[in-house]
């Protein structure tokens, strides 16, 4: 969906009414205080879905506070974000964005993946979970999960998951995610770190 903004056409990720139409205050996992919600996540942010222009506000800068991303040219990442955007249902990324200085502070993405099991089921991955250092203390990761969270049910997820470090086993389980009796994550990676 695209909306107008400074007088050009915006392109988002995914169609923004369906964060609008989570059912956040009735449904959210963690408790907040200060209260912040999806609507009014603090002073000058805002929640909304990754757009194009993001590359203009500090969006992969932010990702490095994550990990390392690399030198990714303006047309990199619009074909990127096209690609991902040609997969209609597949790729959630949230960002929040910093209306007083128009920088992204923090994103997530919720991936959903088409299975064949449980009559044709998808299942969620929470990835990419990352806030600006300068923000953090503000609650935002832990509100960009549980937006995900809420998301995963409602874009008909059977089941969400994701990866973290031991130590951050406490956060997640506020919003339900339980480590699975006998369950290891391992990785074979073709890059290093």
């Amino acid at each position: 969906m695209s909306t107008f903004q400074n007088g050009f056409e915006e392109c988002h990720l995914f169609d923004p009414q369906i964060l609008h139409d989570l059912e956040f205050e009735d449904q959210k996992c963690a408790s907040y205080k200060p209260e912040i919600n999806l609507t009014d996540p603090g002073e000058g942010l805002k929640i909304r879905p990754l757009c194009i222009s993001d590359f203009d506000k500090g969006y992969l800068s932010l990702l490095t506070h994550l990990t390392k991303v690399g030198d990714i040219s303006r047309e990199q990442f619009e074909e990127r974000f096209q690609l991902m955007k040609s997969q209609p249902n597949l790729y959630y990324t949230v960002v929040v964005e910093d209306t007083f200085t128009h920088q992204v502070v923090g994103s997530a993405t919720l991936v959903k993946e088409m299975h064949f099991i449980r009559q044709c089921a998808s299942r969620g991955r929470i990835e990419d979970v990352v806030v600006n250092s300068s923000y953090q203390g503000k609650q935002l990761g832990k509100l960009l999960v549980d937006v995900l969270t809420l998301l995963s049910k409602k874009v008909g997820c059977y089941k969400v998951s994701l990866e973290c470090l031991d130590k951050m086993v406490p956060f997640y389980s506020k919003f339900g995610y339980a480590k699975e009796e006998g369950q290891n994550y391992m990785c074979r990676r073709y890059i290093p770190k």
